[in-house]
């Protein structure tokens, strides 16, 4: 079996660039908000288009992510997935769906899975936008963007059009269970599009193969079993069943889509996800004494609840040839539940979050400049509330709450211009300018729990973005770029008001003073097919990471510790204490072996080091990964051996006090791991097709860097589908 993997890594490590992702001849949303051909942007951007993911067949819309090899992802629990962009994660990402910012007031800056909040069921494309990318996006675009398109309904050139898609897809290693519908009906001007999603995740199984150096790494040796008083620590039969991992899922999507005329639409948008309850697997496996911590620890049903309308004109006047004008309102609820093991009360935090947003962005063609200009609105409302359940007895009594418990608002003006001048048919130069205003207050109204100094905070920066950037394409198959771009993001409720007691004994305060944080970004990308046989790409760049907010020592009233919830903590603030410097590179190529069979790879590398006296890592800086495949299509079958893979990650270049998890590392860091995964499709006519899969054919025991929770080991899928 050795001997099998080493001969399989040896075929699929070739290289490796996402077909559909770097052609010249593709099409991007992203890198403007309007649709324009790849090859006239100067931004690094990954693609998958709908075709691609269906293929791809992933349970989520991390595993999505991960899948093209050009996006690590880390993990803290079964329902969870935090992608990680050049080194910048969770609220340094912003995330679009459909022209809108999900990111809110509450995004931290640990790690985030909000992402798999999105069905890709319904998904017509994903892109990654890389780099800062805040000249378009605002605040957050730090590292990136990730844009998420959802399917529109289909239209009618005459008559009435039916066309409906299900599947059913089973997993073996993660339990999953999954069922999805969606139908689309149209006529010539009016289109329905309704979309179902319902999953279900057992506890996950971890592969069984492990190095021997690390012969334990993750196993679950106990667990505890809370279904009735007192709390009973059992041992876990099976080391490799992480228990606490399942939980379930449901997706719905409505759109309705008006076309009265040529060159004019409207679109009433409405998606809805909500979860079970989320097992936080890392805190549920933490051990104190050789006893579990925790014997809760989840979040509660996560809900996301979008409503949107927008309006696409194609009809030139005087002040644009395109216009899309998107008005929006986005209801999200979370809470955190926790309780030690053999406490009598589990502690509950519930965050409510209400985002009213209003987008207008147009583009008109003067000649050699092609101009874009827009605004765009938002307003977040943050409702806070806390309670202690006492288990035994079922008395509720009030607790702390995550953030003030007066409540706290958000809100952004923004106006964007930038200009795509044409030198040649073979140079352009792209220029762009955004400034936005923030303005967040929040009111601390009950002092029982913590005596704060003040009622109310309250601040109004400001941030100027801005990009400049040029592209060359003497050839149709050939592209250079160069650009500068800059990101910025304001500190969030999340930021500035949050009191947590991070770990027992310390506690983090709110800190008004925080100010925003800043990236400066250059970079150089090149892409050059020859002939039609291989194609080359790479991006290398550079970013300055100025006013970083980190955690740091801090006073509360003159007093390093404080008394929190009946002990001593330590005080810990949000500051603006960091510089730091991040490089890296992208290299991929794709190799065509004729009509039906494709080699291909890519690798992606990042260092972040602190402007430190002693050059500090800086965290979230993931190891060198990428992924290689072997891909074959023709007549209706498709087949695909890949390798996903990563580096080490040694303790040495982990964040001292950052979020880089060390404690659910080995003592030597997070190991280098590969898998190897085979997939394939095959239709049947028109009625649909069956997609299997074996994921980590060797089931390979490994982590990716900073997670507390372990991959799923040797994984078979099975997916029938009915339709397109």
């Amino acid at each position: 079996m050795k001997h099998a993997y080493l001969l399989f890594s040896l075929l699929t490590t070739l290289t490796y660039a996402q077909t559909d992702t770097v052609r010249l001849n593709t099409v991007t949303v992203s890198a403007t908000r309007f649709v324009q051909p790849a090859r006239l942007s100067p931004y690094q951007i990954e693609t998958v288009s709908r075709e691609r993911i269906a293929f791809l067949n992933q349970q989520n819309t991390a595993d999505l992510l991960q899948q093209t090899g050009n996006v690590f992802v880390q993990r803290s629990q079964g329902g969870g997935g935090s992608p990680v962009l050049r080194g910048f994660e969770a609220s340094r990402v912003l995330l679009v769906v459909d022209g809108i910012r999900l990111n809110n007031a509450i995004f931290r800056a640990g790690h985030l899975q909000n992402v798999l909040r999105i069905d890709p069921a319904m998904l017509e494309r994903a892109e990654v936008l890389f780099g800062p990318g805040s000249t378009l996006y605002g605040s957050d675009a730090l590292g990136g963007v990730l844009y998420f398109q959802t399917r529109n309904p289909d239209l009618s050139a005459g008559g009435t059009t039916f066309r409906p898609n299900a599947y059913v897809r089973a997993a073996s290693a993660t339990g999953e269970r999954t069922a999805h519908v969606d139908l689309s009906i149209g006529t010539r001007r009016l289109g329905f599009l309704t979309g179902v999603t319902a999953a279900s995740y057992g506890d996950v199984l971890q592969g069984a193969n492990r190095s021997a150096a690390y012969p334990n790494f993750g196993k679950l040796l106990q667990y505890v079993d809370n279904a009735s008083a007192p709390d009973q620590i059992v041992v876990n039969p099976d080391p490799n069943r992480q228990v606490g991992t399942a939980y379930q899922q449901l997706d719905l999507l409505q759109k309705v889509l008006f076309q009265p005329a040529e060159g004019i639409r409207h679109t009433l948008n409405v998606q809805y996800s909500t979860t079970g309850n989320v097992p936080r697997y890392d805190r549920l496996s933490e051990v104190t004494a050789g006893r579990p911590s925790y014997a809760d620890w989840y979040y509660g049903p996560e809900k996301r609840l979008l409503t949107a309308y927008q309006l696409a004109v194609t009809r030139p006047t005087t002040a644009y040839d395109q216009l899309q004008v998107s008005a929006g309102y986005q209801a999200i609820e979370e809470s955190r539940n926790s309780r030690r093991l053999g406490a009598a009360t589990l502690k509950r935090q519930v965050e409510n979050v209400g985002v009213w947003s209003l987008n207008a962005d147009a583009q008109k063609q003067l000649g050699s400049h092609a101009f874009q200009y827009g605004l765009e609105l938002t307003h977040n409302n943050v409702a806070s509330t806390a309670t202690r359940l006492n288990v035994k007895t079922g008395a509720i009594t009030p607790a702390d709450t995550r953030y003030p418990d007066g409540g706290s608002t958000l809100q952004t003006v923004a106006l964007y211009l930038s200009d795509r001048l044409t030198i040649s048919p073979v140079l352009n130069l792209q220029a762009g300018l955004r400034f936005t205003l923030t303005n967040l207050k929040a009111t601390f109204r009950d002092k029982t729990f913590f005596p704060f100094p003040y009622n109310d905070i309250q601040q109004s920066p400001t941030g100027l973005a801005g990009s400049l950037g040029a592209v060359f394409t003497p050839t149709t198959a050939s592209k250079i770029s160069l650009l500068g771009s800059t990101g910025f993001r304001a500190p969030n409720v999340d930021d500035l008001t949050k009191v947590f007691e991070s770990s027992p004994g310390t506690l983090i305060v709110p800190n008004p003073t925080i100010k925003p944080e800043y990236t400066y970004n250059v970079e150089l990308s090149a892409s050059q097919w020859l002939g039609d046989l291989l194609q080359l790409s790479g991006t290398v760049y550079h970013t300055w990471f100025e006013n970083a907010i980190v955690v740091d020592a801090f006073t509360f009233n003159g007093a390093s510790t404080v008394v929190y919830d009946g002990k001593d903590s330590r005080v810990l603030a949000p500051q603006n204490k960091r510089r730091a410097a991040l490089s890296g590179y992208n290299l991929g190529a794709t190799l065509r072996l004729g009509n039906a069979l494709t080699v291909s790879g890519s690798v992606n590398g990042t260092t972040g080091r602190i402007s430190d006296d002693k050059n500090t890592p800086l965290d979230h800086i993931p190891p060198t990964y990428g992924r290689a495949s072997v891909s074959y299509r023709r007549a209706g079958v498709q087949l695909e051996a890949f390798t996903l893979f990563s580096g080490w990650k040694r303790i040495a270049d982990y964040s001292p006090d950052g979020e880089d998890n060390g404690a659910y590392a080995t003592p030597d860091g997070m190991p280098a791991w590969a898998t190897a995964n085979l997939r394939g499709s095959v239709r049947i006519g028109r009625i649909g097709s069956i997609q299997a899969a074996c994921e980590n054919l060797f089931d390979t025991n490994y982590r990716t860097f900073a997670s507390g929770f372990s991959a799923p080991g040797r994984n078979f899928m099975l997916t029938l589908r009915l339709g397109k």
